[in-house]
């Protein structure tokens, strides 16, 4: 997939119709049930989808979307915004991205890496229907008057213009609409989840167990990523603060929840996404490690030491402690400088932005070109670099580097000059992975099956996460865990 160098700015308006929700608990279970979907918000809703299908890298098909389909219906219909199910557009997103959201007019999405993390079907449950709580709730309305998106876009474009606003961006890697909510909303969003999972006959000790996999696999994700970059904000963390309370009060909402039935669904849920496309998707690029290789295009780069790689369908993002970094592409144009030129103007928007002549740079076999400019924000002057490759006679490849004043590359020397075209055995080692659901055996423990996942490190951590396990449980045989292997999807 080739990245453009422009991207339409996403635009949710959230023209709700105002709902008397308290912050406090009984206010959340209180909401009242009304069908209150109306044509705008429809209208909204069918416009939005295809722009946040975009970004997700598009829907994933086959039957691991219809089941996520049938469970988000099903649970859906438990907030009473509509009075069918096929009122709501339940997704599953291509993308190795852990989230989840709705937005108004029955559209609610899950990404195929949050739903690898579950499991059984009430845990999924209970996140769809903690998303539709938030649209239920008019949490879009009463959130942050802003919204961002959270990536290096925002960064830039503040540093060049002074500015939070995301306009158009060169090489944009914006994932998804960012939602800022608050505790409260958090907490009603969990109160109405665990309500919704009763009503439909689920377990509503999936709320509590979910979140506290989550937490789990956040930590992993900030220990993984802490030995490359001191911060680290998983992605389903930065839309929903895990709180260390809200395992807590999750549990004990589902204590004095009443309930007819307690089902999980666990082998089903297991046999629904077993064979599923976990991490990235060949087609959009693969990541191990520091390195970052485009089967498809043919080329590659490794990123510096102790940077991390964040992959989406519309951008590379290499961040760490001395800077940032973003690799893209587009229709190159008249000359590789008035490719430049062109980001410099999308990076800055309405704004002026001053940068220096382009001069001539090489990496391998890549003709390329590179351009600076000085800018301001609010913890001192920066220095945002744009450096273009001519990939053929109508395709450009480009990196923005933002790195403290006077740094210039800084740190990114090496990864520019690392850009290559893959060789044929560079090519022959990318590799899908995919989630194998297997009966443990007699002989079996943690750490035989974790041997197998097809990763070079943190297997064992990566295993325990994957299946909401502690490093002292013993597997009882017969019962089924996931693990991670090589091969085709789907």
């Amino acid at each position: 997939m080739v990245r453009s160098i422009t991207y339409a700015r996403l635009m949710l308006a959230a023209a709700l119709m105002p709902l008397a929700l308290n912050a406090d608990v009984a206010g959340a279970q209180s909401a009242p049930r009304q069908n209150v979907i109306s044509a705008s918000e429809r209208s909204q809703g069918a416009k939005a989808h295809p722009q946040l299908l975009e970004q997700f890298g598009g829907a994933y098909s086959g039957r691991q979307a219809a089941y996520v389909t049938q469970v988000g219906r099903r649970i859906a219909m438990q907030s009473g915004i509509a009075d069918s199910q096929s009122a709501y557009t339940v997704t599953l997103l291509n993308s190795n991205v852990m989230n989840a959201f709705a937005i108004p007019g029955g559209y609610v999405y899950v990404t195929r890496q949050l739903l690898a993390t579950m499991n059984d079907e009430a845990e999924l449950a209970f996140v769809l229907g903690h998303e539709v709580a938030h649209v239920a709730a008019r949490h879009a309305k009463k959130r942050n008057t802003q919204s961002t998106l959270a990536t290096i876009g925002s960064v830039l474009l503040g540093a060049v213009t002074g500015s939070s606003q995301i306009g158009n961006l060169a090489g944009q890697a914006g994932q998804y609409l960012v939602l800022g909510y608050s505790r409260n909303q958090e907490y009603q969003a969990d109160t109405l989840g665990v309500r919704y999972l009763a009503q439909a006959g689920y377990d509503p000790f999936a709320a509590p167990d979910m979140l506290a996999g989550l937490g789990a696999q956040s930590n992993l994700e900030a220990r993984l990523q802490g030995k490359q970059a001191e911060h680290s904000t998983p992605s389903w963390a930065s839309t929903h603060p895990l709180t260390s309370d809200r395992v807590t009060r999750a549990r004990a909402l589902a204590q004095k929840t009443p309930v007819a039935q307690r089902l999980r669904n666990r082998d089903a849920f297991l046999a629904a996404i077993d064979g599923m496309l976990i991490d990235d998707d060949p087609r959009q690029g693969i990541v191990d490690g520091r390195t970052f290789r485009h089967p498809d295009l043919r080329i590659g780069f490794d990123a510096p030491q102790g940077y991390t790689i964040s992959n989406s369908p519309d951008a590379v993002t290499v961040e760490g402690r001395d800077g940032q970094a973003q690799f893209g592409s587009g229709a190159l144009g008249v000359s590789l400088a008035s490719y430049i030129d062109g980001v410099f103007k999308a990076i800055a928007g309405q704004a002026q932005i001053r940068y220096s002549t382009p001069q001539p740079f090489r990496a391998g076999s890549f003709e390329g070109m590179t351009s600076s400019a000085r800018a301001s924000t609010r913890s001192g002057q920066v220095d945002v670099t744009v450096t273009a490759f001519r990939a053929t006679n109508s395709l450009a490849y480009h990196f923005v580097t933002i790195t403290r004043a006077g740094s210039g590359l800084g740190p990114f020397g090496p990864m520019l000059n690392s850009f290559r075209r893959l060789t044929s055995d560079e090519l022959g080692s990318i590799r899908a992975r995919r989630l194998d659901v297997v009966t443990v055996k007699p002989n079996d423990t943690v750490q035989t099956l974790s041997a197998r996942m097809a990763y070079p490190d943190y297997r064992l951590e990566r295993f325990l996460a994957l299946n909401g396990l502690a490093s002292n449980e013993r597997l009882q045989p017969g019962s089924k865990v996931k693990i991670v292997v090589y091969g085709n999807a789907r």
